[in-house]
C-alpha cells in the first residue's frame, strides 16, 4: 500500500535502464527482409515498405520524388480516384515519401483490414502506369506551390544552405525548379519505376497489434514480386562545397524578417564523435532550454525560436543552426550564435546544466519507446543507417557518461566560426 502522506522520491531520468524491445525478423520468399514489432493494446498497425529509390539514384532532377508521388495516381486497373477511395473506405491512411537514399510507401490501418489493403499496395508496386493527365496535373500543382514558396525567406534559405554545403549537383544539395518539373516525361518515370520499384530493393517494417498470420499475408502479397534480385547500385557523389562562406540575399525588398542558416559539414552516425556531439548540440541549441534559446529569444528577444541540429543523412551530415529574426536584428542574432560557440569552446559546461540536458535526452528517448510505432522507428533508423544492433545502448551510454571536458573538446573541434557557412535571406 502506498503511503500518500509522503511524496514519492524524485528520480533522475539518467538513473533508468532503458531497453529497446527486440524486433522479430523473417525473410520473404524473394529475399525481402521484414522487421516486426508485435505490441500494443489497440487493433491498429503500421506497415512501411522502404525502397532504395531516393534521389541518390536519379539521373534527372525530381525524377525520384515525382515517381514516388505518382505511384498512387493510377494503375492498369484503377484510377487515382479509385485507389484513394479504396484506402478511405477501410478507414486507412496510405502515404508515400521520397528521401535522399530511400523512398517509402506507408500504411496505417486497422489490423483486420490488412487482407483487403495489401493487394492494392502490391498493385501499385507492379502495375503503376503514370497517366499523362495525372503527370500534367502534378507538374502544374508543383510549379504553383514552388512559385508561392519561393516568396518565403525560410524556404529559400533551406534550399540554398544545402547547396552551399554539398554543391548543387549533389543529392543533398539539389532542389526543385520549374525547369526540372517541365522536363519530366512519362517514359522517364516508367523507366525509374521499373528499375527501383518493380525490380528494386526493398525492406519492410511493420508494427502494432499484428495479425497472427502477418508473415503469411506479407509473403503471399510481396514474396513473389521481382524484388531484391539485383544488388543496390553503388553510386557515389562528390561533395563540392561553395568556396564563399558568407551570403546575404534579398528575396523580398519589402521583407521585415530574415531567415538565418549557419551550417557546417559534419560526419555521419558512424563517427565516434556523433553521439556525444548530440549532447553538445542539445546544450547549444537542441531544446527549448538551450543556450541559443536563452540568449537570442529569452534575453535579446530577437526571435520566437532558434534551434540547432545534426542532419540525419546516411552519407555525410551537417551541423545546422536555423532561425528567423526581425530584419533589423538579424545581423545581431548571427553574432550571438558565434558568441555562444565561443563560450562553449572556452568554458566547460556547468554540472547542473549538463545533468539537465542528460535528463532531457534520456527522457526524450523514454518517450520514443512508448508504443510499437515509435519502437519500429528506432529500429528503422538503426537498420537503414547500417548501424550495429548495440547502437541504441551505446548512444544511451554516451549520453549518460558525457563529461564537460569532453564536450568542450568537441566544441573546440567543431564549433569554430571559420568552418561554418553563413546565410541570411530577407
Amino acid at each position: 500500500m502506498i503511503n500518500r502522506q509522503f511524496a514519492p522520491g524524485i528520480k533522475d531520468a539518467i538513473e533508468y535502464q532503458l531497453e529497446l524491445k527486440p524486433y522479430q525478423k523473417y525473410v520473404l520468399d524473394n529475399g525481402v527482409e521484414v522487421y516486426a514489432i508485435d505490441a500494443g493494446a489497440e487493433e491498429v498497425m503500421q506497415l512501411e515498405l522502404v525502397f532504395y529509390a531516393g534521389n541518390w539514384y536519379e539521373d534527372q532532377n525530381m525524377l525520384a520524388a515525382s515517381t514516388n508521388y505518382l505511384l498512387k495516381n493510377g494503375t492498369k486497373s484503377r484510377t487515382a480516384f479509385e485507389i484513394n477511395e479504396h484506402f478511405e473506405y477501410y478507414g486507412s491512411y496510405f502515404n508515400r515519401n521520397c528521401y535522399n537514399e530511400t523512398a517509402t510507401l506507408s500504411l496505417h490501418c486497422l489490423s483486420k483490414h490488412l487482407p483487403q489493403l495489401l493487394p492494392v499496395i502490391g498493385e501499385l508496386i507492379t502495375e503503376s502506369t503514370f497517366p499523362e493527365e495525372e503527370l500534367e496535373i502534378y507538374k502544374q500543382n508543383m510549379k504553383q506551390r514552388l512559385e508561392v514558396n519561393l516568396k518565403k525567406c525560410d524556404f529559400v534559405a533551406h534550399r540554398l544552405i544545402d547547396e552551399y554545403l554539398f554543391g548543387y549537383d549533389h543529392p543533398y544539395g539539389i532542389y526543385s525548379s520549374t525547369i526540372a518539373f517541365n522536363a519530366l516525361k512519362k517514359e522517364a518515370l516508367e523507366k525509374y519505376f521499373r528499375q527501383y520499384y518493380l525490380n528494386g530493393n526493398c525492406i519492410i517494417f511493420v508494427a502494432g497489434k499484428l495479425p497472427a498470420d502477418i508473415e503469411k499475408q506479407l509473403n503471399s502479397n510481396f514474396g513473389k514480386l521481382s524484388l531484391n534480385r539485383n544488388k543496390i547500385p553503388e553510386i557515389s557523389h562528390e561533395i563540392h562545397p561553395s568556396t564563399e562562406k558568407k551570403y546575404r540575399i534579398v528575396n523580398d525588398p519589402d521583407g521585415v524578417q530574415g531567415a538565418i542558416r549557419i551550417a557546417s559539414l559534419f560526419p555521419n552516425r558512424h563517427h565516434p564523435d556523433f553521439a556525444k556531439a548530440q549532447v553538445l548540440n542539445t546544450v547549444f541549441g537542441g531544446y527549448f532550454g538551450s543556450r541559443l534559446m536563452s540568449n537570442i529569444r529569452e534575453d535579446k528577444g530577437y526571435t520566437y525560436g532558434i534551434h540547432s541540429f545534426l542532419q540525419n543523412h546516411m552519407q555525410t551530415s551537417a551541423w545546422v543552426v536555423s532561425t528567423e529574426a526581425g530584419r533589423d536584428v538579424s545581423e545581431a542574432a548571427i553574432q550571438e550564435v558565434y558568441n555562444e560557440m565561443k563560450l562553449l569552446r572556452e568554458e566547460p559546461i556547468g554540472e547542473d546544466e549538463l545533468l539537465l540536458v542528460k535528463n532531457y535526452l534520456i527522457g526524450t528517448i523514454l518517450g520514443d519507446l512508448d508504443g510499437p510505432f515509435h519502437i519500429i522507428g528506432r529500429w528503422k533508423n538503426i537498420i537503414l543507417n547500417g548501424l550495429d544492433q548495440n547502437y541504441f545502448y551505446s548512444s544511451v551510454s554516451a549520453i549518460k557518461e558525457s563529461k564537460a571536458a569532453e564536450l568542450q573538446e568537441l566544441a573546440n573541434k567543431y564549433l569554430r566560426p571559420e568552418n561554418f557557412y553563413e546565410l541570411l535571406v530577407i
